[in-house]
């Protein structure tokens, strides 16, 4: 075989090769017999043939029809003139030749042909383009399972040198299922991102992509890895990709919330103006529940005032949540600002959330007013069982003294609901004997009777007290003995409020009376009453005999009386001796 025939083959041989390794076809080479190639003529007439192979674009669509750098090189590194000698004795068997690749190039050989001419093998229901892509897809997933293998084991430091050992393609769909495998380290998805950036420069992370990545590594929940995820947004970033949305920092901001950081949280939802996001409804959940966690209720409350002023504003059971925060942290009055935003949007909050926030205010002389209103936004399904909010406003509003508010509302609550009990009328009788309008008292009291409502021994003792802060002593006398009819027993306090009464008015005898009439009704008096009698005898009267009597007194029934109340006794009695001392001295001089 001449050296011109073994190039031309060999450089024939190593371009096909070339062009099976990039489509992935397999092409059967010629069988060229040496009897064929005996004279130059025969040779040069399967020059052409080699050609039209490299010309026919069904075959290799990026061959040109000139020849390539490496064939030049190859003729190159030929005598020139052996391939002179070619060229010279084979110019009408090229151009025969180049007409029969002309034809090909039009419409093609039949498959017959192409097999007997070049010795080829395909299929023509399917091109070469489509099977190369398809079998570089089955092989593709075929090395799915090798890399879930590599990211399933522990991370070591062999783990990027696997993958790179291994030949895949990278496109949306394969790494999402990637990152979809379970029981994957999240150290070993950061670290499979880090690589394929280093490797696949063409790829870009897509929103989907983005999306599994953050959802697997916030699952989760290890702070190095969602610290990681945060490192990779603010890179992308950098490089002008808008693959990441508001919802990849929802779940990171959810994440640092779980862990506690809520300067993290509250720095990541600061970073959302670098990426020119609008923060949503749920963006502000995370970030507010971050901050008060961590009690910073400061900060949740300026990112509650964008919320309120953006009016993006989460479902009802969030708001809900978001009140119980501000209430926890003594914030009453932003947390009122999320509930007018709420109902604003027709929202309606837990039930639980509502009567926490109305008790909050009720604390607040300032925000009572305010809750007084939220009573009127109650369902009139709910309000049949809404005592509690009811009743802490009543008590509010008889704090701050604006009893006939409260007794609107008792008013109101007997025509709507939810029926007003005996706590209810005793914070209103309380606030009218307060201030001295004991009329009122009095006609509260009756309507409780009239609502099949026995006032108890606390709203007795409630008159009694009022009237005894207004000196009418025999008004208060009458209320204790209506009460005795009322009631088989009393309660200490009312005996206790009738003696001060007259021990400040000096009545020392009555006072000893109500004290010996409280043993015979049952009610056993306390320290409170002897002391009080007591001070007065020493300190008033100067009756220390009677002083020591109820000291003995005391003592009997288990009573001790104070060492400062002893020794006034004391006092006073030393005090005495001596005036009478001085006075027998005077008398005998």
């Amino acid at each position: 075989m001449c050296f011109a025939t073994r190039m031309w083959r060999w450089a024939f041989a190593r371009q096909a090769f070339q062009h099976l390794n990039a489509s992935r076809i397999q092409i059967r080479i010629p069988k060229v017999s040496v009897n064929t190639l005996q004279s130059p003529q025969s040779f040069v007439c399967l020059v052409p043939q080699i050609s039209g192979l490299s010309m026919n674009q069904r075959f290799f669509s990026q061959n040109s029809v000139e020849p390539t750098h490496s064939e030049s090189q190859i003729i190159d590194s030929t005598t020139e003139d052996s391939i002179h000698e070619v060229s010279m004795h084979s110019s009408a068997c090229i151009d025969e030749y180049e007409s029969a690749n002309d034809a090909s190039l039009d419409g093609g050989p039949p498959a017959e042909s192409l097999e007997e001419d070049g010795g080829m093998e395909m299929d023509d229901s399917v091109s070469y383009f489509e099977q190369f892509g398809k079998e570089r897809d089955e092989r593709n997933w075929q090395m799915l399972e090798e890399v879930r293998s590599i990211l399933q084991s522990s991370a070591d430091e062999s783990f990027e040198s696997r993958l790179g050992s291994l030949d895949f393609h990278l496109n949306d769909e394969f790494v999402i299922k990637l990152i979809q495998t379970p029981h994957v380290l999240g150290e070993n998805l950061i670290r499979f991102y880090r690589w394929t950036q280093k490797n696949y420069i063409s790829y870009r992370y897509t929103t989907p992509v983005l999306e599994s990545l953050a959802l697997a590594l916030c699952s989760g929940l290890k702070k190095k890895e969602i610290y990681s995820l945060w490192d990779i947004i603010m890179e992308i970033n950098k490089q002008d990709n808008c693959a990441v949305n508001v919802e990849i920092f929802n779940k990171m901001i959810a994440s640092f919330s779980k862990l506690g950081k809520g300067k993290a949280a509250f720095e990541a939802f600061g970073s959302l103006e670098e990426f020119s996001f609008k923060p949503n409804a749920d963006t502000y959940y995370y970030t507010i529940e971050a901050l008060c966690r961590r009690s910073f209720f400061d900060w949740a409350w300026t990112v509650s005032e964008e919320m309120v002023y953006t009016q993006r504003i989460p479902d009802a059971d969030k708001v809900g949540k978001i009140i119980s925060w501000f209430c926890k942290g003594i914030n009453a009055k932003a947390a009122h600002a999320v509930y007018v935003a709420a109902r604003e949007n027709k929202q309606h909050p837990p039930k639980s959330s509502i009567n926490f926030l109305i008790g909050q205010l009720c604390k607040d002389n300032e925000t009572v007013k305010l809750a007084l209103e939220m009573l009127d936004d109650i369902p009139e399904e709910v309000k049949k069982r809404a005592i509690n909010p009811y009743s802490a406003v009543v008590q509010a509003l008889c704090r701050i003294k604006d009893v006939d508010a409260a007794k609107q509302l008792i008013l109101k609550m007997i025509a709507d609901g939810p029926p007003p009990g005996n706590a209810v009328f005793n914070y209103v009788i309380t606030g009218y004997s307060k201030v001295g309008e004991m009329g009122q008292a009095l006609e509260m009291m009756k309507l409780m009777e009239t609502r099949g409502l026995k006032p108890d021994v606390y709203t007795y003792t409630v008159v009694i007290s009022g009237y005894i802060n207004g000196g009418e002593m025999e008004q208060a006398c009458n209320v204790l003995t209506e009460a005795k009819k009322k009631h088989s027993q009393l309660s200490p306090v009312s005996y206790h409020t009738l003696i001060r009464g007259y021990c400040k008015l000096e009545q020392y005898d009555k006072a000893l009376e109500l004290l010996a009439e409280m043993k015979e009704f049952g009610v056993r008096p306390t320290v409170d009453e002897y002391e009080k009698l007591i001070q007065s005898l020493c300190l008033k009267a100067l009756d220390w005999q009677m002083a020591e009597k109820l000291q003995e007194e005391m003592k009997e029934n288990g009573l001790y009386l104070k060492g400062i109340t002893r020794a006034l006794v004391r006092a006073v009695k030393e005090m005495e001796k001596e005036v009478l001392e001085t006075e027998k001295g005077s008398l005998v001089a």
